[in-house]
């Protein structure tokens, strides 16, 4: 028998919120976006909402994203992602999704986090989480800067490919393995595996999972992850089996949003 994997999304899976989003501010506070790039982050963000998920609208969100990080010093990203990673990213980890990565460890199973978010900001969550292995977008680099170009997008089917070849690399038997995402976006890695898990659905995904008896996961409590199983019970991966990019740019508009509130005059 080949071994076994879980694979999760990221965001609004096993965080609260977008892991891109959780870094408009501070790449705001560096200078690495400026305030005509959180108006078209905005547009780019309405366009997303608006278009979908469709090949067409993640294509257009792609080549935003690499326009938007072209030049920005690889080094400085990472930087800023490390030194603000437990104050942004740790309080907003969901307690069930941790203990249910926990669950399959325990069991043997390869966790493998799956996100259209950059590789800059997946591996370190991952690293806080206990998981090495990710799938997530590349950008490319020339001389220490990102040029502009996305090596890999992982998004939609890309996602899939992606995990069928991790799958083959390993012996892994896709029909054996789990996967928990959200997103309609991610349809088709919860088709190519045998346990699919939709969590916190929209309704065409909670549609989707009662026609095809998948297991419908409600994750509510964000708790920092050095809390979490000492508050929460852990989720049995057994109940689990019965019945986790877009990124930067929607993360600068929130933040153009939530500076702009925060700044306006007081009417008082």
């Amino acid at each position: 028998m080949g071994r076994s994997a879980a694979f999760f999304d990221l965001d609004k899976t096993v965080i609260a919120k977008s892991s891109a989003l959780a870094f408009g501010r501070p790449f705001y506070r560096d200078g690495l976006i400026t305030r005509r790039d959180v108006v078209k982050s905005a547009y780019a963000q309405l366009m997303f909402r608006l278009g979908g998920t469709d090949d067409q609208s993640m294509a257009r969100i792609r080549d935003y994203l690499a326009t938007l990080c072209k030049g920005w010093p690889v080094d400085q990203v990472g930087q800023i992602v490390t030194e603000t990673l437990h104050e942004l990213i740790n309080p907003y980890i969901y307690a069930e999704a941790a203990a249910l990565i926990d669950e399959h460890q325990a069991a043997g199973r390869d966790v493998v986090l799956v996100s259209a978010s950059g590789e800059e900001i997946v591996k370190p969550i991952g690293a806080l989480l206990g998981i090495t292995d990710v799938i997530a977008t590349r950008m490319g680099v020339t001389d220490g800067r990102y040029n502009g170009q996305v090596e890999f997008y992982a998004a939609g089917t890309a996602k899939v490919d992606a995990v069928t070849a991790l799958a083959k690399e390993r012996g892994y038997d896709l029909a054996d393995c789990y996967a928990y995402s959200d997103s309609t976006s991610d349809i088709p890695l919860l088709e190519c595996v045998g346990h699919p898990s939709a969590v916190n659905p929209p309704r065409a995904l909670r549609r989707l999972a009662a026609e095809n008896n998948w297991p419908v996961l409600e994750f509510r409590h964000p708790i920092p992850i050095g809390r979490r199983l000492r508050e929460r019970p852990a989720v049995p991966v057994a109940a689990a089996a019965i019945g986790v990019g877009v990124g930067v740019a929607i993360g600068i508009a929130w933040y153009g949003r939530h500076r702009r509130t925060r700044t306006a005059p007081s009417t008082a």
